[in-house]
């Protein structure tokens, strides 16, 4: 009994919100212009959680595979790229940086890289990881949390093995069809509040 306990309560902090509530609004300063979730409404919306120190970043960062999906959905969904690391930890980045950061370094296509420096926004979806993907309908529902995709690894082999959950989840709902996997257990460095 003990063991399920654990596995209950392990289970429930890796999931703050519950599947298909509205998810938290928020507005963020970042590169290249600040954002507020609730103007997405009408929209699908990829919210990445990012630290550019994070081995398992870098695994979908160098391989080009974030990138790759960014590209894919873009016109399709507001990507947003969100940077909760705290000032004086690993991954933080002040504004001057975001913008080298986005377009130089990473070469993101996600709508920008916003900085979470108080933790409040990551704090409000439960992100628990780098990277941890969220996914929010038109509606304002949260609709998948976790994982980017199955194979929990920092190695960037792995990637073409992996079932990508966020981009299945994406296809299915673009197709109006319903998401078969809407929540994973989300892998990767710990958000450095």
């Amino acid at each position: 009994m003990h063991k399920f306990t654990l596995s209950f309560l392990l289970c429930f902090s890796l999931h703050a919100l519950e599947m298909d509530s509205m998810a938290p609004d928020f507005t963020l300063k970042g590169a290249p212009k600040e954002v507020q979730l609730h103007a997405q409404n009408g929209k699908y919306v990829v919210l990445e959680w990012f630290n550019d120190g994070c081995p398992f970043v870098r695994k979908h960062y160098n391989g080009k595979n974030m990138q790759m999906l960014q590209k894919k959905y873009s016109g399709k969904v507001s990507w947003l790229t969100i940077n909760s690391s705290a000032e004086g930890k690993q991954g933080h980045l002040a504004s001057i940086e975001a913008a080298k950061e986005m377009y130089t370094k990473e070469q993101m296509r996600s709508m920008s890289l916003l900085l979470d420096g108080d933790g409040k926004v990551g704090q409000k979806f439960g992100a628990k990881t780098t990277p941890h993907m969220f996914i929010i309908d038109p509606t304002g529902r949260v609709v998948y949390q976790g994982a980017i995709d199955s194979i929990s690894s920092a190695d960037g082999a792995d990637i073409p093995r992996a079932k990508n959950y966020v981009s299945m989840a994406l296809d299915q709902a673009l197709a109006g069809k319903p998401i078969k996997i809407s929540k994973t257990n989300p892998y990767g460095c710990s958000v450095k509040y």
